[in-house]
C-alpha cells in the first residue's frame, strides 16, 4: 500500500463515503456559543479530525457517560453510604454486646452478609463513576 493510500485509509479526517444505497440520509444540528466551540475545535484538532466527525465518534463511544449518568450514580453512592452507616450501627451494637456477654451472637452472620451486599453495591457505583 502507497504513503498516500495508507493516510487515507488511516489517516481520514472526514468519515469514509458509504455506497447509494446505504446513503447518510439523517442530520442533527448542535448549537454552540464561542467558547464550546473554540473546546470543539481543538479537540477535534487534537484527535485529527473534523468537528463532525469528531461529534460523531464520541456519540457512538461504548464509553460515553453523560452529566445524567454521573448525577445517577453519585445519588446512589449517597445513599450507598446512608446505608453503611446503618450497618456500622449494628456491627457496633453488636461489638458492645459481645464484649459484655463476652461470647459472640448468632445474628452477626446476617449484619457481615449485609455489609458484604453493600460493599459490593458501592464497588458497582464507583465502577459506573470511574467510566468516564
Amino acid at each position: 500500500m502507497s504513503e498516500q493510500n495508507e493516510r487515507r485509509v488511516f489517516g481520514r479526517r472526514r468519515r469514509a463515503n458509504v455506497p447509494q444505497d446505504r446513503k447518510r440520509d439523517r442530520r442533527y444540528e448542535v448549537s454552540v456559543n464561542g467558547d464550546e466551540d473554540v473546546q470543539l475545535q481543538a479537540r477535534a484538532v487534537a484527535a485529527g479530525v473534523t468537528v463532525p466527525r469528531f461529534l460523531f465518534e464520541s456519540a457512538m463511544s461504548a464509553h460515553v457517560q453523560t452529566d445524567t449518568d454521573r448525577k445517577a450514580a453519585i445519588a446512589e453512592l449517597f445513599k450507598l453510604r446512608r446505608d453503611m452507616a446503618g450497618v456500622a450501627t449494628n456491627v457496633n451494637q453488636l461489638a458492645k454486646w459481645a464484649n459484655e456477654e463476652r461470647a459472640f451472637p448468632a445474628d452477626a452472620a446476617a449484619v457481615v452478609a449485609e455489609y458484604r451486599a453493600v460493599v459490593a453495591e458501592i464497588r458497582v457505583a464507583l465502577d459506573r463513576i470511574n467510566q468516564t
